[in-house]
């Protein structure tokens, strides 16, 4: 699998200045050959082919005194710059027409010098490489020194050169790795993700929330002020708005540190890991939006799931529409209401759960009910889930055999039991 590798890069104010070239000459390259095709399709033409828009927007355009700068920087940087454009528009294409999933993929728009991130992109056929002493060589522009936290593990296919919003360079490496499985484990979590704590285990742990953006929220508000009463366009201005950006880059970079130890951690101690599919998009529209992007759960999951799959551990997602915070974890019993405020309660039958715990539970037990049994099918059923209702209904002896044969049921476990009741059927899966 592919991985990357960042490190930051100390340029020379000379290496500053040839890769604000490099950035520059990508982004015009980019943006003519947007506009090339644009100005086809407007008047009609057929669609411009990769080679035929290189030759117009590269080869050609060294040619003419308005573009004869781009011969300055190395070709390589330039047909990236293309390549990330035609990829936008197969991505794109593959949208309109209904090949890609998830959400519409809008069409490539015009780059700007005041992006927050400007990249170039140096592939082999650059032949950058790193120096003896531990440098990065650059085509056209020089070896930049690098803080090096770790090596390579092995050579990389490329780079990319990042400048963030904050002043900051950075070199990313991509590299090919082979899996590392982990030596086997008993336990397995179900983690229920939250803004009280950030995740609690099935086990009954609690992670709490940091709050990194709350915390940072006091000196933001003073910079931002500070950055307001600075006149538009002014020296001053771009110097206050570095401050702001650089104390933004230090609450990411601690919510980034953080989701890499937990994640980390959580796969070390676990064979496998199962969560919620939560929808962070539509949480993110809500009052408690600012509470959500502070938690980044997005960014944690995806790092479970890459670290699940480079570690050899299982990941899977339970249904956003799974009411775990509903179901009693020791009798399946679904209840009718449970609002946010409602932290604690208790079942009919006796059992005390804590909101989140319980969840987790439930979560733990529904991964596991997933799961393929020993004829290759699923254990859960694919369609929705029938009202309680029909909870008591009879179980038929093939079902009884398959939840027998299968891992996932362990006897004497309040999730196993949880987990044989989600196997029947006997709970609705969407809302109430």
């Amino acid at each position: 699998m592919q991985l990357r590798y960042n490190f930051r890069l100390y340029p020379t104010p000379g290496q500053c200045q040839a890769l604000a070239r490099a950035f520059g000459c990508a982004r015009v390259v980019f943006n003519d050959g947007l506009r090339a095709r644009q100005d086809a399709h407007d008047a009609g033409l057929p669609y411009i082919t990769d080679g035929d828009l290189s030759t117009r927007v590269i080869t050609e355009a060294k040619t003419t005194p308005q573009r004869s700068w781009l011969g300055e920087v190395s070709a390589v940087v330039l047909q990236q710059a293309l390549a990330d454009l035609n990829i936008a528009y197969r991505n794109f294409f593959a949208s309109v027409a209904g090949r890609r999933k998830g959400p519409r993929v809008a069409p490539p728009r015009f780059r700007s010098r005041k992006d927050s991130r400007q990249a170039i992109r140096f592939t082999k056929n650059a032949r950058f490489s790193v120096t003896a002493g531990g440098k990065l060589r650059l085509p056209k522009i020089g070896d930049v020194d690098v803080r090096w936290s770790r090596r390579l593990p092995v050579e990389p296919s490329s780079v990319t050169v990042v400048k963030d919003s904050a002043g900051r360079y950075f070199a990313s490496f991509v590299v090919e790795v082979a899996e590392q499985p982990l030596p086997l484990v008993e336990p397995e979590a179900g983690i229920d993700l939250g803004l009280s704590a950030f995740a609690v285990l099935s086990d009954g742990r609690k992670v709490d929330a940091p709050r990194f953006l709350r915390r940072a929220e006091k000196k933001l508000k003073k910079l931002q002020r500070v950055l307001s009463r600075k006149e538009k366009g002014s020296n001053n201005r771009a110097k206050a708005r570095q401050v702001v950006a650089r104390q933004h880059a230090k609450v990411a970079d601690a919510r980034r540190e953080f989701h890499h130890q937990l994640s980390t951690r959580l796969i070390r101690d676990n064979q496998a890991i199962y969560v919620e599919d939560l929808a962070v998009a539509g949480l993110a529209r809500t009052r408690l939006a600012k509470s959500v992007h502070d938690a980044g759960w997005s960014a944690f999951v995806g790092m479970l799931e890459y670290k699940a799959r480079l570690y050899g551990r299982g990941f899977q997602r339970v249904d956003r529409w799974f009411p775990s915070s509903k179901l009693c974890c020791e009798c399946g019993t679904a209840q009718e209401a449970m609002p946010l405020n409602v932290r604690s309660w208790t079942c009919p039958c006796g059992a005390a759960h804590d909101r989140d715990v319980n969840a987790a539970k439930n979560i733990l037990a529904a991964g596991r009910a997933d799961r393929l049994n020993a004829c290759r099918g699923q254990v859960r059923p694919p369609h929705r889930w029938h009202s309680p209702k029909k909870q008591e209904a009879a179980e038929v002896p093939r079902e009884r055999a398959a939840r027998a044969e299968s891992p996932a049921f362990r006897p004497g476990s309040a999730s196993s039991a949880a987990a044989g009741r989600l196997a029947q059927g006997g709970h609705r899966l969407g809302p109430p």
